[in-house]
């Protein structure tokens, strides 16, 4: 991706090269880092803790160290902590990359998307736990269904997440939301069940009226629970990396061997970068991650939610079976996966979707739970849900 900006600059990320009217510009790999992070973060305040996470990897940074990047992020691209026209300083916040931006595909030369604006609001669930709601760009409204991991703010600046939903926020209205246990939502829950994850989705859309769906992975089974229970509600389903049975739920002893796995290493090794299943975490998840994507995965850990939680989420997930209430959907219905995904087995998805009357099914070519723009299937993804929402 390239970012376009100022008096003629260009940052190009997969190169890590910074340009001006055709010259290149020499930029320290921690300043490169930094300029990367504000301008994927444009428009929103980037704290202290937020760059020493991103840029050193959450060690120990001095604050003389981290004003010496900022002032050499700014002489970079012809600021000064005086003028303050790109970089302004937020006092006892963090630092706000205020310049419009473009950004640019590799491939083409036609800027693809200018920053969209994202707000943030909160709202109560029927049981008192506040819900953080995050609304972005305009048009017909498009509702993600929270899943675990999730982070509305973070979320918005990851080399995981962004690409996508900026995507998604380019044509539509895009509603999102932090689950209860979650983000910017209640962390301190009392009640983690499936009904309550319908129940958070049903408060985050009141008032929306009629809107299309997208859910992934176990937000799938929420939005096909929500969209039999109001019909009326739904124009859309769109689901991806989807499951209808949770692993315990499958008839294969594997999957419940997998399951309880996958709680052991959670356990003992939640939040710490060095444990076996951070690392296990990451390589079932994102096979087809790079180095940064793969650290702001794992990252996602410790910011999003605790091990406590994750593991209630996790004994959730594993016990989920809509499979009943497949046949019931009467709308049309996209189901994306990705062949080689190993979170959601691929059989799960095709099973899903013959299940659903009259749905599409879409097989992407990747290994990756969730797809990865620069992938083959990134593509095909987004030209599948544009061409889905505007039929």
């Amino acid at each position: 991706m390239r970012f376009l900006f100022g008096d003629g600059y260009v940052l190009d990320e997969e190169r890590r090269e910074l340009h001006r009217a055709g010259r290149l510009i020499a930029v320290e790999p921690q300043v490169f880092d930094l300029l990367v992070l504000l301008l994927r973060s444009r428009g929103h305040v980037v704290s202290r803790d937020m760059m020493i996470e991103v840029v050193w990897g959450g060690r120990i940074v001095s604050e003389s160290t981290l004003s010496s990047r900022i002032n050499a992020a700014r002489r970079a691209i012809n600021d000064t902590g005086e003028t303050q026209h790109l970089i302004r300083t937020v006092a006892r916040r963090g630092f706000l990359f205020v310049g419009d931006v473009a950004e640019q595909a590799e491939h083409t030369a036609v800027p693809l998307t200018r920053s969209v604006r994202q707000d943030v609001t909160f709202r109560r669930s029927s049981d008192g736990v506040t819900l953080a709601i995050a609304t972005a760009g305009e048009g017909p409204t498009l509702v993600r269904a929270g899943t675990w991991l999730t982070h509305v703010e973070k979320d918005w600046t990851s080399p995981i997440w962004s690409p996508f939903l900026q995507a998604l926020a380019g044509r539509s209205r895009l509603v999102r939301y932090d689950s209860r246990g979650n983000g910017l939502s209640d962390r301190d829950v009392t009640d983690i069940s499936f009904e309550a994850l319908v129940r958070d989705l049903e408060a985050v859309t009141e008032g929306l009226g009629r809107f299309a769906l997208f859910g992934a992975s176990q937000g799938a089974a929420v939005s096909v629970a929500f969209a039999a229970a109001h019909p009326d509600r739904v124009s859309r389903l769109i689901l991806s990396g989807a499951y209808a049975r949770g692993r315990n739920r499958r008839s294969q002893p594997v999957e419940r061997e997998k399951a309880q796995a996958l709680m052991t290493l959670m356990r003992q090794g939640w939040g710490d970068p060095r444990s076996a299943f951070m690392q296990a975490f990451s390589s079932v998840y994102l096979p087809g991650g790079t180095p940064e994507q793969i650290r702001w995965w794992t990252d996602l850990q410790r910011l999003t939610t605790s091990a406590e939680m994750a593991i209630r989420f996790r004994e959730v997930f594993d016990e989920i079976d809509v499979t009943d209430l497949l046949p019931t959907l009467h709308l049309p219905t996209l189901v994306l996966h990705s062949r080689g995904d190993t979170v959601a087995p691929f059989d799960e998805g095709r099973r899903l979707a013959a299940a659903v009357p009259g749905a599409r099914f879409v097989e992407l070519d990747s290994d990756n739970h969730v797809v990865l723009e620069g992938e083959p299937a990134w593509s095909r993804m987004l030209d599948e849900i544009a061409r889905f929402l505007a039929d």
